[in-house]
């Protein structure tokens, strides 16, 4: 066997093992980084939600505090992750439906590539709800979020009355909602 041979075959194995290594590697970063988000202070049903301010996605300061009188789905997310991707237009569907009787929603994303992704997402995804940029802050306030999506409802007191680990449909949601609208 000639050596441009044996080079084209060490390439074609490190391009078939480059499918089983990344996928590893980022599932080992992921969960590094899930559990450092980890925090002893876990929010419960009935505790007043943590305030935060973060930068929405256009750059501007966007406060917690600011939807004080007014029932709260606040979203945990990433634009990499298809069960997030999934409640979007759920959220989407209730935000225009109800934002009239008071419902917020905001979608706190957890994207590290920055807030250019979840830009063109919410472009893409028609998203008219505020969608801002998480920090370790504000995971860690909130508990620290070992899976996503995790939403959290929160009440027109500024309570939580509910968190939630894992993809919902819109009638779920809507069913926590209405008896606090």
């Amino acid at each position: 066997m000639n050596f441009t041979v044996l080079l084209n075959k060490m390439e074609e194995e490190a391009v078939k093992n480059r499918f089983v290594i990344l996928p590893l590697v980022m599932l080992i970063l992921l969960a590094g980084g899930v559990l450092s988000c980890q925090s002893s202070s876990a929010v419960s049903d009935g505790q007043t939600a943590p305030d935060f301010t973060l930068k929405d996605i256009s750059g501007n300061d966007f406060s917690l505090s600011n939807t004080e009188g007014k029932v709260v789905i606040l979203d945990f997310w990433a634009t990499w992750c298809p069960p997030c991707r999934m409640e979007v237009p759920h959220f989407e569907a209730l935000y225009r439906r109800y934002k009239s009787e008071g419902l917020v929603i905001v979608g706190v994303s957890l994207d590290r590539a920055g807030a250019a992704p979840v830009r063109e997402f919410a472009r893409e995804a028609d998203v008219s709800y505020p969608l801002v940029m998480g920090d370790q802050a504000t995971v860690s306030a909130y508990g620290g979020i070992r899976g996503i999506p995790t939403t959290f409802i929160i009440d027109r007191q500024g309570r939580i009355v509910e968190k939630v680990v894992g993809y919902r449909d819109r009638e779920f949601f809507e069913s926590r909602i209405k008896d606090l609208l």
